[in-house]
């Protein structure tokens, strides 16, 4: 893979830059409850050295009833301040988790304004694998300024979601699995039906990943978008159960030179919850 320090980065060069003063890293494990995993545990016990913990259900939206909705300004810049993620460093996201929830907070720093981030390909268990060094102590941290401008542009509300539904102007995109999508399979939160957004097309998550957690190659991942029939040359919206998955949907569209794209932040649990929004059943 091609190292992107906006985008993706390897383990190897992650090792090369660990000693950066300016590198700031961080641990965005996040889970389903019904793992049982417990993600700051996990953290406590074994981390990149220097990497701080990122809760994602934490650093939300408390105002809204839906699960880790983007943080408000406000909140994020006091996080990253206590965190001491600030103006002029490069972070480097990872986690270990099937979600790949680091995509999450890259796309979340996007949100902020803030562009020198990038995913670490292949994640915890890529760098453990390679026998690299890990740590079990917190780092020590500092406050540092940061400066946020909000991107307005780059997520979607309910609202926005149904209109691009109805005049098929955008390509909506479902991050989740192909039996959720067509409403063959119960949803893991209780209450909501089951199907996707009329006029979506289904790319599960998984299939932009290799077997070893690493993400495909830009080539690869174009083709896999347009396997599942999507036109690349239209505006994208991603979606999935809680608008984890489809960051991931996200980072591979800025992989693969695909500026114009936003995320559907309440995603199906926000759209499977209303019933007088309208559902469909089936394939695309």
């Amino acid at each position: 893979m091609q190292d992107d320090p906006k985008t993706l980065v390897s383990t190897g060069w992650l090792a090369d830059h660990l000693n950066d003063p300016d590198l700031r890293i961080i641990d965005a494990s996040s889970h389903m409850a019904a793992t049982g995993r417990d993600a700051k545990a996990e953290y406590n016990a074994a981390h990149i050295p220097n990497a701080r913990f990122f809760d994602i259900d934490a650093i939300s939206d408390k105002r809204s009833t839906l699960p880790h909705m983007a943080p408000p300004v406000e909140l994020f810049v006091s996080r990253m301040r206590a965190m001491g993620i600030g103006d002029g460093h490069q972070v480097v996201v990872y986690d270990n988790s099937d979600l790949h929830s680091a995509a999450r907070v890259w796309w979340t720093f996007r949100l902020m304004g803030k562009t020198d981030v990038a995913v670490l390909d292949g994640g915890l268990a890529k760098w453990q694998a390679e026998g690299r060094e890990i740590e079990d102590m917190p780092p020590i941290l500092r406050d540092r300024h940061i400066t946020v401008q909000r991107q307005a542009g780059l997520v979607r509300d309910v609202t926005q979601v149904a209109a691009a539904s109805k005049l098929g102007d955008h390509e909506i995109i479902d991050a989740r699995s192909a039996q959720r999508f067509r409403g063959e399979a119960a949803e893991p939160r209780p209450g909501l039906r089951s199907g996707h957004i009329p006029g979506s097309k289904n790319l599960p998550f998984g299939q932009l990943y290799n077997t070893d957690g690493t993400m495909k190659e830009p080539e690869a991942m174009r083709a896999a978008f347009e396997a599942a029939g999507i036109d690349l040359s239209r505006p994208a919206i991603t979606t999935c159960g809680s608008g984890l998955t489809a960051a991931t949907l996200s980072l591979a569209l800025e992989r693969i030179g695909h500026r114009n794209h936003s995320l559907y932040d309440g995603s199906w649990t926000e759209w499977g919850s209303f019933p007088d929004l309208k559902i469909a059943t089936g394939d695309a």
